[in-house]
């Protein structure tokens, strides 16, 4: 794996952690700290400089001096600065909506490398009408939902597509992911969801924005009149007859790897349909299991967005900066099986799997190594920039790093 840093480019910095006193923002600084190549220069970066010294503080100290600057989204001067001094910003700092947008530009106007975890549509959106042809003319690959969301999906489609396209198949043409997950949420996560319904609610050009299929898409107009799987609100059974439920991540992932396609001329197919699920388990167990996600989450999402039921689920949800334990995390897993069917009739089965709590433990090694291949493997990244994807960004080398982390990603002709 070729790991090489450039010298002589004026910056000090290679990755900069903004955030790095929150929660995911510690799992990442330990991660980066285990992982690093030595002589990687690692910066902890957010609002409050004593936070960030009890951080640097509880870091392996060898090898590194871990200097901490001071940066926060409400002073454009103090992100210009650090972007400018760092080659890679990997931003932990939510809800994105609130708090992104000031970071992505900074980034895309210092000609540097960004990196989040977002799972939120409308933010993405607008960083890409802000800021996409900025990044692309200094060179700075913005790349966003590099955790969770939307990594195992997002490479997933994307290693079936080369195996198609290798074997000669043709174009994918219908592909679904069955997720199953073990984990905990964070504070964080409820008050990204929290904001994203109160903008839906309120505004009638978000709700549309949210609900199109192709809402992340380079060119909605260049949009294959293609339809697409509702993102699922029922159970159901899948072929060979296990249970599924809604996915919460759904509606984001599916865009994703929508854009990724389109990012690349379609590469995965013209009249590629794509859906995601949770997977429930098989016979009267699954159907149960099924009914009791679909109607948990639809529960849910609608007592966070009615005002009086909000307030009680704010006092005994998870708070900003808190989290799962590192019991909860450690018990963890993800497993994602995504079946193809080719314009040819052939049929394929990707697999991505990894231990650990998905949402934290797992992203933090997602995000990690995304950091890590643009700071160190630019030589070996896909030569775009701009506001792209995971997939788009980075490709098999980031598959290749998450492999060497212990993650499995595997293809199968069926």
């Amino acid at each position: 794996m070729s790991e090489t840093t450039a010298a002589g480019d004026g910056r000090d910095v290679d990755i900069a952690v903004y955030g790095a006193s929150g929660f995911v923002g510690r799992l990442l600084a330990g991660h980066l700290a285990e992982h690093a190549p030595a002589g990687t220069r690692i910066a902890l970066a957010g609002r409050n400089r004593e936070r960030l010294e009890r951080v640097r503080d509880a870091l392996p100290t060898a090898g590194r001096s871990w200097p901490v600057v001071v940066a926060d989204s409400g002073d454009p001067a103090s992100l210009a600065a650090l972007a400018e001094r760092s080659r890679v910003v990997a931003t932990t700092v939510g809800p994105y909506a609130r708090y992104g947008l000031p970071v992505v530009e900074a980034c895309a106007r210092a000609g540097t490398h960004y990196a989040d975890l977002t799972g939120e549509v409308l933010f993405v959106r607008e960083a890409i009408d802000a800021h996409h042809e900025l990044a692309r003319a200094s060179g700075a690959r913005v790349v966003h939902s590099c955790g969770y969301d939307s990594v195992p999906s997002d490479l997933a489609v994307l290693l079936l597509a080369e195996r198609a396209a290798a074997d000669g198949a043709g174009g994918l043409r219908d592909v679904q992911l069955v997720a199953t997950a073990r984990g905990g949420f964070s504070g964080g996560t409820v008050d990204s969801l929290r904001g994203q319904l109160e903008t839906v609610r309120g505004d009638a050009a978000a709700r549309r924005l949210a609900a199109d299929p192709f809402s992340l898409s380079p060119d909605r107009d260049a949009e294959p009149g293609v339809a697409q799987p509702a993102d699922a609100g029922l159970p159901s059974r899948t072929a060979d007859g296990r249970w599924t439920a809604p996915f919460v991540m759904a509606p984001y992932n599916t865009r994703v790897v929508r854009r990724s396609n389109a990012l690349q001329g379609w590469a995965y197919g013209r009249s590629m349909r794509y859906g995601e699920v949770m997977g429930a388990g098989r016979g009267p167990v699954g159907a149960v299991a099924a009914a009791a996600i679909t109607a948990g989450l639809a529960g849910g999402v609608a007592a966070m967005g009615f005002p009086p039921t909000r307030l009680l689920l704010d006092r005994v949800l998870p708070a900003p900066g808190t989290g799962p334990s590192e019991a909860v995390r450690a018990r963890g897993f993800f497993r994602s099986v995504v079946d193809a069917v080719t314009e040819d009739g052939s049929r394929y089965r990707a697999t991505v799997a990894g231990q650990g709590d998905p949402g934290y433990a797992a992203t933090a090694v997602m995000l990690g190594e995304s950091v890590l291949a643009l700071a160190l493997d630019t030589d070996r990244l896909p030569d775009r920039s701009g506001s792209l994807t995971p997939a788009t960004a980075l490709g098999g080398v980031l598959v290749d790093r998450l492999r060497a982390a212990g993650h499995t990603y595997e293809v199968a002709a069926l």
